[in-house]
């Protein structure tokens, strides 16, 4: 779908969190959006005249009923947000001020905006593209920094860039299979060499991948890195993850068996969110309900990006088994109750269980002793800090945390995939053709360049009201 703007209709909001408050912000946009205003506004002189991105102090009135003292912003089109003319009413933050002043302007000629309405005039006007229009929303809704950073980095236009390039080379292929299929009966005449296509095409799959990769990386960001907090029973789980948050989440107790099923919260630190995930202790039982709690323990542990591996340094057991499967994971060994051993050190991992196991799979793995009971758990938060920035560095690299991205890149994967095997079998251009478009529709989905009217509705709903 060609982006095309919005005419002919001037929409308002209120673009501030609804309830009362010191300041409210009523935003205004389309083509009579200066000369509405002006109706309501009295100041220094009337908002018709008045320059782009200028600032007007007066007071809305109607009918000579004076509703506020305001402050009045002026965009002019095309260089505002929407890529219309924009005025922004800062008002009192009264309820009542509020919505008459949106019934005046709706009196006035304007139409209530809906959700999402104003990004979207915005993107169909060409001031953004899809990938874009969603990073707006993905700012508005951040709750850490490492989230507003990944958003940030796609409004800047970092995944429209990559996309771009991509849809370049690309075209470049497109192009000379167009030419040969064009001129085939000429033989002599050869446009491409097919072992640099074949090249350019494996690169183009490469870079497809690496971003469709990403995306768990995006999600974890978004969601919450998941970090499942394992071992026996009685060794302090649950004591741990009331401690990491500050609060009694978890039932704790004596009695083996107390945590039957998984217990999840987040938390975030250092700017980075982490889904923590208490266990049911890891033990042999007769218990119907218990062993359905640790079978979804250890489906849990599998999701998980980030193992906690708590030990009890006052009785070393040999827990290895619970480990098995994981040794491709993050895993945190961590030996709780350390304040019950005076000054002892906490019990070597090479002691417990079979020494040779314990190398393979404790042997470079990160050890500390904490003490969950009395909250002396430091260490092991900056040791999910250190790893969360060492594994989630946003600098250098284009991160995908939209589902819908994630989706379109795994169908140009698989059409590109198709190229690739085309190009070293030697199929015929019409073949390699299709797949070269389906691979460049599936980019477009994400950008916007192609998309159905349906997607943007569902797309830009999700937004709030007055963006």
């Amino acid at each position: 779908m060609v982006n095309s703007p919005i005419v002919h209709t001037t929409i308002c909001a209120i673009s501030t969190p609804y309830g009362s408050g010191g300041i409210a912000v009523i935003r205004v946009s389309g083509e009579s959006a200066i000369g509405i205003v002006d109706t309501l506004f009295r100041g220094r002189k009337p908002l018709l005249e008045a320059k782009a991105y200028t600032v007007h102090y007066g007071e809305i009135v109607k009918d000579e009923e004076v509703l506020d003292q305001v402050l009045v912003s002026v965009f002019r089109a095309p260089h505002s947000f929407t890529g219309e003319d924009v005025v922004e009413i800062a008002c009192h933050g009264s309820m009542y001020i509020q919505q008459t002043l949106l019934q005046w302007l709706v009196d006035a000629g304007c139409q209530l905006a809906k959700a999402g309405e104003f990004t979207q005039r915005a993107f169909l006007n060409g001031k953004m593209d899809l990938t874009e229009a969603e990073a707006v929303d993905d700012i508005i809704a951040a709750q850490t920094k490492a989230e507003k950073d990944l958003a940030l980095t796609q409004l800047r236009g970092g995944i429209s860039s990559e996309l771009a390039s991509l849809r370049e080379r690309l075209l470049t292929i497109t192009s000379l299979i167009e030419l040969e299929l064009d001129f085939a009966d000429h033989e002599e005449l050869e446009f491409a060499d097919r072992s640099q296509l074949h090249e350019l095409a494996r690169e183009i799959d490469t870079t497809i991948t690496q971003l469709v990769t990403s995306f768990k990386t995006g999600n974890a960001i978004k969601q919450g890195i998941p970090v499942a907090i394992i071992g026996a029973p009685n060794v302090g789980k649950s004591t741990l993850l009331n401690a990491l948050l500050g609060e009694e989440r978890a039932i704790v107790s004596d009695i083996q068996g107390t945590t039957r099923d998984t217990v999840e919260d987040t938390l975030i630190l250092g700017g980075m969110l982490f889904r923590f995930i208490d266990t049911a202790g890891m033990r042999e039982t007769q218990d119907t309900i218990e062993n359905m709690g640790i079978q979804r323990s250890r489906q849990a542990a599998q999701r998980a990006m980030v193992i906690i591996h708590l030990l009890d340094a006052t009785h070393p057991v040999d827990t290895l088994a619970e480990l098995e499967g994981l040794e491709d994971k993050k895993i945190i060994h961590v030996y709780n109750k350390a304040d019950l051993l005076g000054e002892r050190a906490p019990h070597d991992a090479s002691v417990i269980g079979d020494p040779t196991k314990a190398i393979r799979l404790l042997g470079d793995k990160a050890r500390i002793s904490i003490s969950a009971k009395q909250g002396d758990i430091s260490a092991l938060k900056q040791l999910l800090l250190d790893y969360a920035r060492e594994q989630y560095d946003l600098r250098n690299a284009v991160t995908i945390s939209s589902t819908r991205h994630y989706e379109a890149l795994l169908k140009a994967q698989a059409a590109i995939q198709r190229v690739t095997d085309g190009l070293a079998m030697q199929l015929s251009g019409e073949f390699l053709s299709m797949d070269l478009q389906d691979c460049l529709a599936a980019l477009g989905e994400i950008t916007g360049q192609i998309t159905s009217q349906e997607v943007l509705n569902n797309i830009f709903s999700k937004f709030c009201i007055g963006k």
